[in-house]
C-alpha cells in the first residue's frame, strides 16, 4: 500500500526545520525531510530546488499543521511586534521571496523582504 504525502513547509536551510521535526517526532509524528542530504552536501542549491521539504503522512496532516501552527514563528517588525496583514488584520505572516528572475536567484540577498499572511495570501511590502 502506497502512502500519500502533505508538505507542511519548504525552509531553505535545513537546520530551520530542525526543531519542528524534533517536536512532531516528540509527538509521534512520522517525519520526512525531503532533498535533506541534497542541501547537506551543498547548501547553496537551496533556492535552486526549493529548500529542504518537511513532510508527513497525509493521515497525520491536521495534527501535524496543528503543532507546526502553534510553533512557527511569524514575521515582526523592527520592534519585535507582529505583522498586520492589512487586509484582513491577521497576525500571522511569514517573510516572503518571490526569486522569479534569474538575478534574484542568483543574488537573493538584493531582493526586497515582503510578507505574505498566511490566513489571506496577500503579499505586501513592509
Amino acid at each position: 500500500m502506497g502512502h500519500q504525502f502533505y508538505t507542511l513547509g519548504a525552509f531553505e536551510y535545513v537546520a530551520d526545520v530542525q526543531i519542528i521535526k524534533g517536536r512532531l517526532e516528540a509527538e509521534g509524528i512520522k517525519v520526512f525531510l525531503r532533498d535533506e542530504n541534497t542541501l547537506n552536501s551543498d547548501p547553496l542549491i537551496s533556492n535552486a530546488i526549493g529548500g529542504v521539504k518537511l513532510m508527513v503522512y497525509a493521515s497525520d496532516r491536521e495534527e501535524a499543521l496543528e503543532i507546526y501552527n502553534e510553533i512557527r514563528s511569524y514575521a515582526t517588525d523592527r520592534y519585535g511586534d507582529l505583522i498586520v496583514c492589512p487586509n484582513c488584520k491577521a497576525r500571522r505572516s511569514e517573510t516572503y521571496y518571490n526569486r522569479k528572475n534569474l538575478f534574484y536567484k542568483l543574488f537573493p540577498f538584493f531582493e526586497k523582504k515582503k510578507y505574505k499572511c498566511l490566513n489571506c495570501n496577500i503579499i505586501t511590502k513592509p
